[in-house]
Parts: C-alpha cells; sequence; structure tokens
C-alpha cells in the first residue's frame, strides 16, 4: 500500500482497457464539539443490487493499538461487520489502515486490484459506514456503474458522523 495524501490501490473492472478509470472517494470527516473525541473507524465497500458485498475496498480503524486491540471496535460498523467484517481477519493487506482525523480525506482506488477485476458490468452502491467509539454512527450509500468511466459522479452527504462523500471516477 502507498501513503501519499492518498490511499492508492487498485480497483482493476472487467478489462484493464483504456475505458478503465480510477475511483477518487472524497470524504469529510467533521470535526465534533464533544468532551471526548475519539476518530472514526470508516469502512468502505460496493454492494450489488441484492445489496450483498462484493468487494471491501478500505477498512480505516486503530491499527496502532497493541496487539491488534484497535479490532475489536470493527463490530461497531454495523452493517459492515454483519454483511463482510466477521468473515475477514484484520488487518486485512491493501484494505485496512489508520483512522482519519477532521478533515477532508482522498481514497484512491486504481484499475489494478484483483478483488474487482471480474465484476460484471452494471449498477453498484458504494458504502461508506463511519462510527465512533461513544460517538454516533452514520451509513451514507452513493451509486456506481460498472465499468468506471472518467467523468463521472456520484454523491451523497451524511448527517454527523461524516460530511459529503464524493465518487469521481478520472
Amino acid at each position: 500500500m502507498k501513503l501519499r495524501y492518498t490511499i492508492a490501490m487498485g480497483l482493476p473492472l472487467a478489462s484493464a482497457s483504456a475505458m478503465a478509470a480510477d475511483l477518487a472517494v472524497k470524504f469529510d470527516i467533521p470535526q465534533l464539539n464533544v468532551a471526548e473525541y475519539h476518530r472514526p473507524y470508516v469502512a468502505a465497500w460496493l454492494e450489488n443490487a441484492e445489496q450483498k458485498v462484493v468487494a471491501n475496498l478500505a477498512v480505516l480503524y486503530d491499527v496502532k493499538k497493541k496487539d491488534n486491540g484497535g479490532a475489536k471496535y470493527l463490530k461497531d460498523m454495523r452493517q459492515w461487520w454483519r454483511k463482510a467484517g466477521r468473515d475477514v481477519t484484520m488487518p486485512m493487506d491493501g484494505v485496512s489502515g489508520a483512522t482519519r482525523a477532521p478533515g477532508e480525506h482522498t481514497l484512491t482506488f486504481s484499475a489494478a486490484t484483483p478483488t474487482i477485476d471480474k465484476l460484471p458490468a452494471g449498477q453498484y452502491q458504494l458504502v461508506m459506514e463511519v462510527a465512533r467509539e461513544a460517538g454516533g454512527r452514520e451509513l451514507v450509500k452513493v451509486p456506481v456503474t460498472l465499468p468506471l468511466k472518467a467523468g463521472q459522479l456520484g454523491t451523497a452527504k451524511g448527517k454527523e458522523e461524516v460530511g459529503n462523500v464524493t465518487a469521481l471516477y478520472k
């Protein structure tokens, strides 16, 4: 995994043709005015029309806790945990990473990850779930069409735990 203002991971599509585009997911983590602030855990995945997880894209949690202790709070992201989380071992290479401070962040998925390269063309949902210890939980969904084509854009807006979530194909 390469860190450089973005997290670069691959997102192969039906083929690695010139039609393939990169997926950039921008999201805002708001600064909340609370007595005890904890950075949120974030999970991002793709779902098909039947709401089944077809690809885990990112799981951001407290990876620095001793003996992978941060993993015990992953179940606070209830939707992700029920659909995919309980069946995976953390940390997950190329998917898991550290939590993020308040501000705007971008996850970039290039056309090279083996987990999605065999997905058929069609409509999917990019789902992002955000949960904080001693805080709230929020789920937002952004429509995604495969294969990705440059210039397409999808947006959703959270209410409290996450601000704007934008999926841009570049």
